[in-house]
């Protein structure tokens, strides 16, 4: 054995280590391995850093870039309501429906643009059914990479088969020819995750009330209620003609209005002038009981019609926050009323702390004190004009950008550029920069935005990996394991043969790109097949399709990208994604056996 085959077998050893381990960070541990290939002599320094002018780093920066910017529109959470809508909260419901549509998408696009494109509905997700996020990422993730074998063109090394085919003078694959395998892989995953993932996916073991948010610690503090009621007002309703502040809703039933239909808009915290029409839904905030109370006196219709209202029970779009009136406030000696808070900021004030007394109700005339704390509801958009305001110090963080759904259009348009290249012949990183690019341009996100988007661990963990592929191919490490290892096999049982392609391509995934492992393995493949008195096509399509088989270490883009979103270890990849390599394994082995030999 050749001492260059030795030290990359070394490294690649310690490598693997130390990811399981996870003594050091893995993107430490990448640059540790990329750093060790320059330092003994493997690769020339142009080659230890080509992880950085890399396809698929190039292409993973974009693809951070344009989710971004896509969860800025709003456009995924309005999916994800979609998907409760149809499934209810049931969890594995949502996943099958989640791992279908992005296993679905990326048969026809590359999977890491279709992981990026979820990503923030997943999340969004998870928030609202009070669920931990890793329940879902990561079998979401690996639905991800599974499409990728649905159709000849869903991912780079099943595109470049047909080439190997074809140079070996085998007759190429058609699109679909592994559409019934990838079929057949995408439901082995939903079902496995739906009956083990319990067991293998980790979940949050931090403390309860850590894992709350700053809008439910506030309204577990305050005791605020969680629901909104909505109403129709029928042309029997003697609130017809009545202002707001007539209709004894604030002084006599202590409730809140946080919203009221027009035909042509949306009053948020409507002025108390304002007058009440046949027609109108009436978005009110406040006890069951006196909404009940309220609705029965004045002939109110409870309505389920309030999508109109986009947004206002969405912890994203809007919510509740705590102010304080500071001592030099203009506010100070006047009144709500005075001062028009609703008219001025349309915002609705719930409640008062004043001199130690809690104030609900209607507190329009109450004269306001340096230090009055009030807890007021309404659009982030609004609050965040309110902050940056004198009058109030806003005393309850709120990281939570508001949707920007003017910036839909350009944000999809930006992203379907991106794959409108991609399938006409532009590399992935040049397609998807291009759409990163667009959505700065059309501003969507500005250029910072786009700086900040950008999760630099998951970068400089394929940086760092990718050196480790070139050592293989370069030094011939990959050929000498595949050669040893075919040998071995020579002459075995058809099944026995399967299995070992099937094994070495999933290794060499691991370690080296997808397409690297392909071009490795395919020519001994054929020469092995050849040998053995098989039809070889079908075992080169195995090798392609297993190289797919990237689930135990986090090495894959797609894996990369989920990593941090899931708040997954190493250890959670080898757990989870051992099982579902063996599936993979299994099922790839078994269809393949059945439909081809």
């Amino acid at each position: 054995m050749e001492t260059e085959i030795l030290i990359v077998l070394a490294i690649m050893a310690m490598t693997i280590t130390l990811l399981v381990t996870e003594i050091v960070r893995i993107d430490v541990t990448a640059i540790l391995t990329m750093l060790a290939l320059s330092w003994t002599g493997i690769l020339t320094t142009s080659e230890a850093l080509s992880g950085f002018s890399s396809n698929a780093v190039v292409a993973m920066i974009a693809v951070m870039i344009m989710g971004d910017g896509i969860a800025r529109t709003g456009m995924m959470s309005r999916f994800s309501k979609a998907v409760l809508n149809k499934v209810g909260t049931n969890k594995t419901g949502i996943l099958g429906v989640l791992s279908l549509s992005v296993g679905t998408l990326s048969g026809v696009i590359q999977n890491i643009g279709a992981a990026a494109l979820f990503l923030p509905s997943i999340l969004d997700i998870a928030r609202r059914i009070k669920a931990s996020a890793s329940e879902f990422i990561m079998p979401i993730g690996f639905a991800a990479i599974i499409g990728g074998t649905l159709t000849m063109v869903g991912s780079g090394h099943l595109i470049l088969t047909n080439d190997l085919l074809i140079s070996a003078d085998l007759e190429p694959y058609g699109l679909f020819a592994v559409t019934p395998v990838g079929i057949a892989l995408l439901l082995a995953a939903i079902i496995f995750f739906g009956l083990f993932g319990k067991y293998l996916l980790p979940k949050s073991t931090s403390d309860s009330r850590q894992e709350l948010t700053e809008q439910e610690k506030l309204m577990e503090a305050f005791q605020l209620a969680k629901n909104i009621h909505y109403y129709r007002i029928p042309s029997s309703s003697p609130l017809i003609g009545k202002s707001l502040e007539e209709s004894g809703i604030w002084a006599e039933h202590h409730l809140n209005v946080l919203a009221l239909s027009h035909e042509d808009h949306i009053d948020y915290a409507p002025w108390r002038e304002t007058r009440l029409e046949a027609g109108q839904i009436v978005a009110i905030y406040g006890d069951k009981n006196r909404i009940d109370a309220f609705a029965e006196t004045h002939n109110l219709e409870s309505t389920e019609d309030h999508h109109i209202f986009e947004g206002l029970e969405d912890p994203e779009e809007s919510g509740f926050v705590e102010v304080i009136v500071p001592p030099r406030s203009e506010l100070v000696g006047q009144s709500i009323r005075q001062f028009s808070l609703r008219r001025r900021y349309a915002v609705e004030p719930l409640m008062l702390f004043s001199s130690g007394r809690k104030i609900e109700g209607d507190f329009s005339d109450h004269q306001i004190q340096p230090g009055d704390t009030f807890i007021i509801y309404g659009p982030w958009s609004h609050i965040k004009t309110l902050h940056h305001s004198d009058p109030f110090v806003v005393t309850t963080p709120f990281e939570t950008e508001p949707k920007d759904r003017s910036k839909t259009i350009p944000a999809a348009g930006s992203f379907l550029l991106a794959i409108v290249l991609a399938m006409s012949g532009f590399s992935i990183s040049i397609a998807f920069l291009t759409g990163a690019l667009a959505m700065v341009l059309t501003r969507v996100m500005s250029i910072q935005e786009a700086y900040k988007a950008i999760e630099w661990k998951v970068v400089f963990l394929l940086v760092g990996l990718i050196p480790l592929g070139v050592a293989m191919q370069n030094s011939g490490t990959a050929e000498f394991l595949a050669g040893n290892v075919m040998g071995l096999v020579e002459g075995s049982h058809t099944i026995i043969l399967l299995f070992t392609v099937g094994i070495l391509a999933t290794g060499f995934s691991l370690v080296m790109s997808n397409v690297g492992a392909v071009v490795v393995l395919a020519p001994l493949v054929v020469s092995i097949g050849t040998m053995a008195g098989v039809d070889p096509r079908p075992l080169v399509l195995l090798a392609a399709v297993c190289a797919g088989n990237s689930f135990v270490l986090p090495t894959h883009q797609v894996n990369a990208l989920m990593m941090t979103a899931g708040g997954y270890k190493t250890s959670d990849y080898f757990k989870a994604g051992g099982g579902m390599t063996i599936v993979f394994l299994v099922v790839a082995v078994t269809f393949f056996y059945y439909s081809f030999f």
